[in-house]
């Protein structure tokens, strides 16, 4: 079972989270923002993946260290879900359009955190919602799960749609990339045989 447990606590967040990586794209999400709780529940259903994510943050200040820190959360709970990535596809990339929106994402499951975010939101808000956080999760993400991921943004006039296409394009990005390839099921993808 590809599946794995965080629960992250500091002074400023309390979180618990799980995910399961084989799923169908199940989610139980409250994290104190109900933008981020719409993003994450359109990740797990466009991933497949079952997703629980409770966050207690210090909501008063605002939702920056709740959603990067659930990012720290789902980044450390994909890497542990992953194992030793033996048979996975690696990459993948999916364009991806939201109405007027249009945005590409590319992964490489490679152990290496690298992130390219090209992403013009218009807006510094979408509701209570600060825009710049997006990018803030998604660096969160990567720098703990160990992928280089790519998201460009094509296209796109709406905050509310471009951000939306960003989490429905890493997530079906992220399914094909950590499928299972059935031919290389007991290989590491990568030549120096880790990844």
């Amino acid at each position: 079972m590809r599946n794995a447990a965080i629960n992250r606590n500091t002074f400023e967040t309390d979180i618990k989270l799980t995910l399961d990586l084989d799923g169908t794209g199940i989610a139980e999400i409250d994290t104190g923002s109900g933008f981020m709780n719409h993003m994450l529940t359109l990740f797990a259903k466009h991933s497949k993946f079952d997703l629980a994510v409770t966050c207690k943050g210090d909501t008063d200040v605002d939702y920056h260290h709740s959603v990067e820190d659930i990012g720290i959360a789902l980044g450390q709970a994909f890497k542990s879900a992953l194992g030793d990535k033996k048979g996975i596809e690696r990459y993948a990339d999916t364009y991806l359009p939201m109405d007027e929106a249009l945005v590409l994402s590319a992964a490489d499951i490679s152990g290496r955190s690298v992130l390219r975010y090209s992403v013009a939101i218009p807006t510094q808000k979408v509701g209570d919602f600060d825009t710049e956080l997006c990018e803030e999760f998604w660096q969160a993400f990567v720098r703990e799960a160990g992928l280089a991921l790519h998201i460009k943004m094509m296209d796109g006039t709406n905050s509310h749609h471009i951000i939306e296409a960003v989490f429905k394009s890493v997530a079906r990005t992220l399914r094909k990339a950590v499928s299972i390839d059935s031919a290389f099921a007991d290989q590491i993808p990568s030549t120096k045989g880790v990844l």
